[in-house]
């Protein structure tokens, strides 16, 4: 089984920005993998796993924001389509500017 969480958090504010890196900061310490900006999955073994890591998170989640849970089985999660495009430009800022990598 998995377990995803999904969040949208606040980043306008200097405390905002801390509370939403200490989140991520939590769900990576905790054994959960980056799948995209936002949205974060953990393997679990069996319901009492799922619940463990459901009452972490919502103990850990920032006052403001919101975070949603949503446990998969292994079945449903194999079944996912990546679709990736085409690989957009990255820039680099250094010492002499702006730099195409």
């Amino acid at each position: 089984m998995r377990i995803l969480v999904f969040f949208d958090l606040p980043t306008r504010t200097k405390k905002n920005r801390k509370d939403a890196a200490k989140f991520r900061s939590f769900l990576i310490k905790n054994g959960f993998d980056m799948l995209q900006f936002s949205v974060y999955m953990r393997v679990c073994k069996g319901r009492a796993c799922v619940d463990t890591f459901k009452r972490r998170v919502k103990e850990n989640t920032p006052k403001k924001g919101n975070v949603r849970i949503l446990p998969v089985p292994n079945s449903f999660y194999e079944k996912m389509d990546i679709i990736i495009g085409k690989q957009t430009e990255i820039k680099k800022i250094g010492k002499r500017g702006i730099l195409d990598l």
